[in-house]
């Protein structure tokens, strides 16, 4: 019986861990970017979001990441700025209500270190982006829900995208600092 029972606790320490899929807490999390503006250089956010993560800390290939952001959710904390970057100049939210972003491959890029490619959709043009992602690590709250955390940040061309912007420089930061729970738990 002890042999049994030896071979199976083997057999379970040997099988592969099962990916866990995490859904964005969006009161928890913030989608950032910062861009050139003349000589400066303005930060703003998007609020309304949305979003699940497949992880696999051992099998990085097996994990994913797909968000959607709705563009009319765009604040620079100037009302008359986010007005005029809704607008057909910039966003065009009325025609281009959401931004997509939906990963292609995941590789690890060291200890807790991640490359996800994936694709962008903005503005109506889908381009391909690489997040350099860090994962925090995973804890418990105090009834027991596991939160994970991640943060994240890009770079990509507003040219690219076919965002206009008179003053802009071309290069946008990305910056995304998430907190996820395993789906189940979520609802």
């Amino acid at each position: 019986m002890k042999n049994i029972l030896a071979i199976l606790v083997l057999a379970l320490a040997a099988a592969p861990l099962r990916a866990t899929t995490f859904t964005i807490d969006k009161g928890h999390s913030s989608i950032g970017f910062k861009i050139r503006h003349f000589a400066g250089r303005v930060p703003g956010s998007f609020s309304d979001f949305s979003g699940t993560i497949v992880f696999d800390d051992k099998n990085p290939a097996k994990s994913s990441v797909e968000a959607t952001i709705q563009t009319a959710s765009v604040s620079t904390n100037h009302e008359k700025r986010d007005a005029h970057l809704r607008t057909a100049d910039y966003f065009d939210v009325a025609k281009f209500p959401v931004m997509t972003y939906k990963s292609t491959k995941v590789t690890a890029a060291g200890k807790g270190r991640y490359k996800v490619d994936g694709l962008l959709s903005l503005h109506g043009v889908e381009k391909p982006v690489t997040l350099s992602v860090e994962y925090a690590g995973t804890e418990k709250d105090p009834k027991g829900n596991a939160h994970a955390g991640f943060s994240a940040e890009a770079k990509i061309s507003r040219k690219d995208f076919g965002v206009g912007g008179m003053g802009l420089g071309d290069e946008i930061t990305i910056s995304i600092d998430v907190e996820a729970s395993p789906a189940e738990s979520a609802k």
